[in-house]
């Protein structure tokens, strides 16, 4: 695996522990084209990595990631740069589905959209005090086609996975636990060596044995994703093209409430 290859991606090893850091930190790590490329290949290089057994995925900074980057939505519905690639989004979520390593979630702050989608794909999640959790892709007008339609109803229930991701409203992370979104909150002060003990426990232990529990355990998830996911990115894909998406990424930039008209 070649390290110095990835740009938004920082890895850094700790023995048989690989660490993904996702890295646009004047945005909160918001993923941007260069970052969404990199994503939908970094964990197929990692499970081809001979010298990590463990991953670990968290954000620079205070942020684990804001999500979708508003400046690259605004170019693309303005100007007819590419946007993002359904392609890619499908390979960043049978990435983590296929990685046979176990990944750790490690969450600072915000984990938003496609951030959150990310965190919530991993094995274990991991979250600071002041975490927040949530997918707001219909704030801006689009389909939580991603992978958001996918991998909530499995954690919380279709009930509570359909209140959150049709309003886009903000778990604290001591309620993401209570409901079964995530595994752990622990102190922000605890939280690397909380992660890093789990890391080194898992990495201690009978690498068969535990990446083909995970790989067992995924076939459900894998199946899931293959029935659903491109249908809710097809529907993404045809939101993005909406007056609504103009309208909501317009007016988050203007810093206004947006006026959805349904076109």
């Amino acid at each position: 695996m070649n390290d110095a290859a990835y740009e938004r991606i920082k890895v850094s090893r700790d023995g048989r522990v690989v660490m993904l850091t996702l890295s646009n930190p004047s945005k909160l790590n918001a993923v941007d084209a260069r970052m969404h490329r990199e994503l939908a290949q970094i964990f197929y290089d990692v499970q081809e990595d001979a010298e990590s057994d463990v991953v670990v995925l968290t954000g620079e900074g205070n942020a684990f990631s804001a999500g979708g980057d508003i400046e690259w939505m605004r170019r693309s519905a303005e100007s007819g740069e590419t946007g993002p690639s359904p392609v890619e989004g499908k390979k960043i979520v049978f990435g983590l589905l296929d990685l046979e390593k176990p990944i750790i979630a490690k969450v600072r702050g915000p984990a938003i959209g496609l951030g959150c989608t990310m965190a919530l794909f991993c094995d274990v999640i991991f979250a600071n005090d002041t975490a927040r959790f949530a997918d707001p892709h219909v704030r801006v007008g689009v389909v939580a086609g991603d992978g958001g339609a996918v991998i909530w109803p499995q954690l919380v229930g279709y009930a509570r996975a359909k209140e959150y991701l049709m309003t886009g409203d903000a778990l604290i992370a001591a309620e993401a636990e209570r409901i079964g979104l995530i595994n752990r909150v622990v102190p922000d002060a605890e939280l690397d060596a909380r992660v890093d003990a789990f890391a080194k426990r898992l990495a201690a232990g009978a690498p068969q044995a535990i990446k083909y529990t995970k790989v067992s355990v995924n076939l459900g998830l894998k199946a899931l994703a293959h029935t659903i996911l491109d249908a809710s990115m097809a529907y993404e894909m045809l939101t993005f093209k909406t007056k609504d998406h103009r309208e909501a990424v317009a007016s988050f930039l203007e810093k206004r409430k947006p006026k959805f008209t349904g076109e």
